[in-house]
């Protein structure tokens, strides 16, 4: 089967078997666990479908799988047991009796579709051939480092939240400090690191779109812009924060003046 049909039959089956375990739990938050573990199967199945392997196809499958098992075992750790998440519960009011078909609509099928687009250069590379190159050590090196800002970073907001004394406090410590989003960042990282790699074959250049789309999705829309308009209003501590940290890029902080 063509690796893009077989990337868009996996995002389908697999977002439409969780939208109806949400109708089942009542959480259709639980489509953000999902979101990882989705680029993994896409990575899974179009190397198993790969008659002709190559060391490229094997590198690309490890870093995407490896980065979306942790994101889904985090979230899962993360949210479950915590009930639906107050965006979602939202959209209940907003829709009503609709949320059923609603939440189809404008959650699994948009996230599914945005899903097979960010994963573009994990199926593209398989329509070419290509070894490990210079351009595929750089991508895995940006992965890395994306790969650790992320996981670090989680693992440093975790703790602090695990602290009461901390409630209503603002994270500014570890990574924190220098970005106030070292997990988004890390994500772009691990996504240009990724479309590096394909970027090898020729086609998979194509990738590089990918990479794009979850940049502008983690900076404008579902990311720093959605999150930061909550954090404005539920944390008075934050805009001072905000005045003196990257919101992306880390970089030292900003001497404020008052």
């Amino acid at each position: 089967m063509n690796p893009q049909l077989l990337a868009l039959v996996c995002v389908a089956a697999l977002m439409v078997t969780t939208w109806v375990i949400s109708l089942i739990i009542s959480d259709a938050s639980i489509v953000d666990i999902t979101w990882g573990l989705g680029f993994a199967v896409v990575g899974i199945a179009t190397w198993l479908a790969d008659d002709s392997r190559t060391s490229l196809d094997h590198l690309i499958t490890v870093l995407v799988v490896v980065w979306g098992l942790r994101l889904t075992a985090y979230l899962a750790w993360r949210n479950l047991g915590h009930g639906e998440d107050f965006r979602y519960r939202a959209m209940r009011r907003r829709w009503g009796s609709s949320f059923w078909i609603m939440s189809l609509l404008t959650v699994y099928v948009l996230q599914g579709t945005l899903m097979w687009v960010v994963s573009l250069p994990v199926h593209l590379s398989h329509r070419d051939s290509a070894g490990v190159g210079a351009l595929a050590i750089v991508g895995t090196a940006l992965w890395g480092v994306g790969l650790l800002f992320e996981s670090v970073g989680d693992l440093q907001l975790a703790r602090f939240k695990a602290d009461s004394s901390n409630d209503g406090k603002v994270m500014n410590s570890g990574l924190w400090k220098y970005t106030r989003h070292p997990n988004y960042f890390g994500d772009a990282c691990v996504w240009w690191g990724i479309a590096l790699v394909a970027a090898t074959t020729g086609v998979g250049r194509w990738g590089l779109i990918g990479a794009f789309v979850m940049n502008v999705l983690l900076l404008r829309v579902s990311g720093v812009a959605m999150l930061e308009k909550s954090l404005v209003k539920r944390k008075p501590q934050y805009e001072e924060y905000i005045a003196r940290t990257s919101a992306f890029i880390p970089r030292p902080p900003r001497r404020v003046v008052n």
